[in-house]
């Protein structure tokens, strides 16, 4: 039978600041600009999780959406919604809260919980505006 990809959207805002302590303040705001604000700066941030595999003959499902919001929800969105990344949140810390860096963390955090016998997860979009997003498809 097909592989098929299912996507679920989820939605979450939190503050970030882009800075590389390795660097002089002039070189980090050369770089990030106002994404160096000492106090940070937020986003409405919108997380896509792709999964794929082979429908269930019964169901029809690759996986239950439901389950995979819930799972979204219990290993992301708790751990990350109105929080400041470079502050909250335990699996962030030490890196450099990047769209691209966030869609690594969120897969490897997701990639357990979702290796079922029929499917796997497929990749991770993030985006931290309407216009920009990094996306993960692992290794």
């Amino acid at each position: 039978m097909a592989e098929v990809i299912v996507t679920r959207r989820e939605r979450f805002s939190a503050a970030h600041r882009l800075h590389n302590p390795n660097w002089s303040a002039e070189q980090n705001q050369k770089v990030f600009g106002l994404c160096n604000n000492p106090s940070g700066h937020g986003h409405n941030y919108v997380l896509e999780v792709m999964v794929k595999g082979t429908p269930d003959p019964e169901t029809g499902y690759v996986i239950d959406l439901k389950l995979l919001s819930d799972i979204i929800r219990e290993e992301i969105i708790s751990q990350v919604d109105h929080k400041h990344l470079n502050h909250d949140v335990d699996f962030l810390q030490g890196i450099n809260p990047t769209v691209e860096n966030l869609a690594i963390a969120f897969y490897q955090r997701l990639r357990p919980r979702l290796a079922g016998p029929n499917y796997r997860l497929y990749g991770v979009r993030v985006f931290e505006t309407e216009n920009n997003f990094g996306e993960y498809f692992g290794e």
